[in-house]
């Protein structure tokens, strides 16, 4: 009788924001608070896609979620700014870049 040991089980990894665009996403964030927008936002770490969901109230569903996709890295980029309806407003692989259509709302708001 020839047992093979197992592999230890090992959780597959889980996409996450990065330090650095963490900080370009709340820098944002902070625009829009201030503006009055934006109110509560919520953090999702999962297998495919890290998501930062922006929130008017925190009762609603997200006005906008902010997603990280790196298997769309080659294809059509891996990040995107999804609406509330979840029609795809922008996405590319910078990020900064992809942000500047929600910059736009700020433009608005503040005039």
């Amino acid at each position: 009788m020839n047992i093979q040991p197992q592999p230890p089980f090992q959780a597959p990894p889980q996409v996450a924001f990065h330090r650095t665009e963490l900080g370009v996403i709340l820098g944002l964030y902070g625009r829009m608070v201030a503006a009055g927008e934006w109110r509560d936002y919520g953090i999702s770490s999962l297998r495919d896609v890290a998501i930062f969901s922006v929130f008017r109230r925190t009762a609603e569903n997200p006005l906008y979620r902010i997603e990280k996709r790196p298997k769309l890295r080659l294809k059509q980029g891996q990040y995107a700014v999804i609406g509330m309806d979840g029609q795809i407003l922008k996405r590319g692989n910078d990020l900064r870049q992809v942000l500047r259509v929600l910059e736009r709302k700020l433009i608005r708001a503040v005039e």
